[in-house]
């Protein structure tokens, strides 16, 4: 049996509408927790192309999403995934 224990996959976002929406995004579990993780490409002040990071619990996406959220919105990486990540 696959253990995806602090394991993830990250996949181009084309959906991207914005700046603030990830160049990349999918699913990762981190300590045994399911959640999902965004990666936008940034440039350092010497030009050195690097990847900014963010992940969030499936569960507190799914309450910010209710209580900050207009109807039928969710957080700028919050796009349907076109797959079963596990």
């Amino acid at each position: 049996m696959y253990d995806d224990t602090n394991r993830g996959a990250l996949f181009k976002n084309d959906r991207k509408e914005s700046d603030k929406h990830p160049d990349y995004k999918g699913p990762m579990n981190f300590n045994g927790q399911d959640g999902w993780i965004a990666a936008w490409l940034k440039k350092d002040k010497n030009g050195q192309t690097y990847m900014s990071l963010s992940w969030q619990p499936k569960d507190e996406q799914r309450r910010s999403d209710r209580s900050q959220a207009p109807q039928g919105a969710g957080p700028d990486f919050n796009d349907e995934i076109p797959f079963s990540p596990f």
